[in-house]
């Protein structure tokens, strides 16, 4: 593709559409079967939607908002927004009506699209600033600001135009989760995400003969810039899965080639295969020797005997869970959170390609990644093409290119405290450097420091106990106490059997990490009742604030005996 320094998202798109106009671009279900649609066409209707933006008098620089699952609409919407030099902001779906009503406002969207009505009712007294809302389905009786797609929609529209936009200027305004206080509005141009996706297209390439699978969400960075624009570039196909209730079968017939995820989905895969195989079963004893030789074939030191028994251990397990995963995939995306090693050991073991990489919504979001060939994945790899990543005197690891967010909107002391004078970006994340290659080692500030001084990193414990199933929810405290304590919503109710398999968990970290105190509270955590953020992450200081009756109740407590 032709593309230079001043090229903006607009020309990546419009590019695509002039190289392979009749190759497939997308794939969705449209609730009896799966429809394809080239990229010929895309380019048509995003000329039909432009032609209706500009029946709503919007300029550009202005902000439009779009909260719907992944669909061949949101890539239209976007198009159609960036081809006009307005900005897309993104929102979460399913995220709370009040908190998707508090980002629409802050950002100052005049239009916003919307998958379902019903959404609009929830929030519309809340989204004073909207002028005008579009959804799919039919709009709520007698209000005048709310229309269908259909009806919004004119019967015909000209090319897709090229963006006024300078490559510097905005092109999209990220909401971040929001773990403590209101989220903050991430300013991304057009050259902080097009330099990203040709970056990571240089690290770890796709071609026109790979499908994606879209599922996570593409209000996220991780998905919109390494899923959806890294496809434009490579003219890959992406194949939209109906749910994640049906992602299992979605990607069993769909057969991709590339997956985007996050951990998450193989903690998730991770526990349904532990419930089929109990310990000390034929199957499970098999399943553990077959993790356990393809392990050391993946780090080079399997035996001899080791590498010729391997053929029939993957017949008898690899193969069946790359069968499960469709028996196309040829690279797996990583990224969103830290990838825990035992699930590295599990799934780097039995062959599925795993390629960790690391990231902010604030760096367009891929500072770092492993390549093919070049796999740590202990490790979120070197810095991209471009980028350059260090850590500080206090181990903070630190980042700089021309991904880095333009800033924060309309707070310039976040900014601030973000990005030094130097346009280094502080990542919030401790880690050591070993050979160009980065590791986290814990968090600056989610790190909880005993009476006694030592330190613990919450989230590392909290994954590890998680791996544990009867978890279903985990939190770990103890700022300023003599022990650490955690909040758990589990179905079993003995506190001694949680603080023992709590700690069987976490028998990898220091002595003195581990829990003699333990709430239960109840479940599930959601991000309807303000427990989780729209990415799953848990609101820690809400959490503290609802359950601290339990939290002071379990200190009072005597600790509990545990081993160390």
């Amino acid at each position: 593709m032709r593309l230079t320094d001043g090229s903006n998202l607009t020309d990546l798109f419009l590019e695509r559409l002039t190289a392979t106009p009749d190759a497939p671009a997308y794939r969705q279900y449209d609730g009896n079967r799966w429809v394809d649609v080239t990229w010929g066409a895309v380019g048509r209707e995003v000329g039909r939607w432009q032609a209706a933006f500009l029946r709503e008098g919007l300029k550009p620089g202005e902000r439009v908002a779009i909260c719907m699952r992944n669909r061949v609409e949101w890539v239209l919407f976007d198009q159609a927004a960036l081809g006009l030099g307005l900005v897309t902001v993104p929102l979460y779906f399913g995220d709370r009506p009040d908190n998707m009503a508090w980002c629409a406002n802050d950002a100052g969207a005049r239009m916003l699209f919307l998958e379902d009505a019903a959404q609009w009712q929830a929030m519309r007294a809340l989204a004073t600033g909207v002028q005008r809302v579009v959804c799919i389905d039919h709009p709520p009786a007698g209000d005048s600001k709310c229309t269908s797609l259909k009806q919004w929609l004119p019967d015909t529209g000209a090319a897709p135009r090229r963006s006024p936009a300078a490559a510097t200027e905005m092109a999209t305004l990220v909401y971040t989760s929001g773990t403590t206080g209101r989220p903050k509005g991430v300013m991304l141009s057009h050259r902080n995400i097009l330099s990203n996706v040709l970056a990571a297209a240089s690290a770890i390439p796709a071609y026109p003969s790979d499908r994606f699978l879209s599922f996570l969400p593409l209000s996220h960075m991780l998905e919109r810039s390494c899923g959806y624009y890294f496809a434009i570039w490579s003219g890959s196909q992406t194949v939209y899965a109906r749910a994640i209730t049906t992602l299992a079968d979605d990607i069993g017939t769909e057969r991709p080639t590339i997956l985007i995820a996050v951990p998450r989905i193989f903690e998730r895969i991770w526990t349904r295969m532990q419930e089929q195989m109990p310990p000390g079963s034929p199957k499970r004893r098999l399943f553990d020797k077959a993790v356990d030789i393809g392990w050391k074939r993946f780090k080079g030191e399997a035996s001899i005997g080791e590498r010729l028994l391997w053929p029939l251990l993957s017949l008898l397990v690899a193969k069946k869970l790359k069968r499960r995963l469709g028996g196309r995939i040829r690279l797996i995306i990583v990224g969103g959170a830290a990838f825990a090693p035992d699930l590295a050991r599990v799934f780097n073991g039995l062959g599925l390609p795993i390629i960790q990489g690391y990231g902010l919504t604030e760096t367009a979001p891929v500072l770092s990644a492993n390549r093919e060939g070049d796999n740590d994945p202990t490790s979120i790899g070197r810095p991209l093409e471009g980028i350059e990543m260090r850590c500080d005197a206090n181990g903070e690891i630190l980042g700089r290119g021309p991904n880095v967010m333009l800033g924060y909107w309309n707070n310039p002391e976040a900014t601030a405290a973000m990005i030094d004078k130097d346009g280094w970006l502080h990542t919030g994340d401790l880690g050591r450097v070993r050979d160009g290659r980065f590791y986290i080692t814990g968090r600056v500030k989610d790190i909880i420091v005993l009476s006694n001084g030592e330190k613990v990193p919450p989230t590392d414990a909290e994954q590890a106990i998680a791996m544990d199933t009867v978890f279903e929810h985990v939190m770990v405290v103890g700022e300023g106490r003599p022990k650490l304590g955690m909040v758990v919503a589990s179905p079993i109710t003995d506190d001694r059997e949680l603080i023992a398999r709590a700690n069987r968990q976490l028998r990898e970290f220091p002595g003195y990490a581990k829990i003699c105190h333990v709430a239960r509270v109840p479940g599930p955590w959601t991000i309807e009742n303000g427990l989780l953020t729209p990415t799953m992450k848990l609101k820690r200081r809400e959490i503290e604030r609802r359950f601290a009756a339990e939290i002071e109740a379990m200190y009072r407590r005597p600790a509990m005996k545990v081993e160390t």
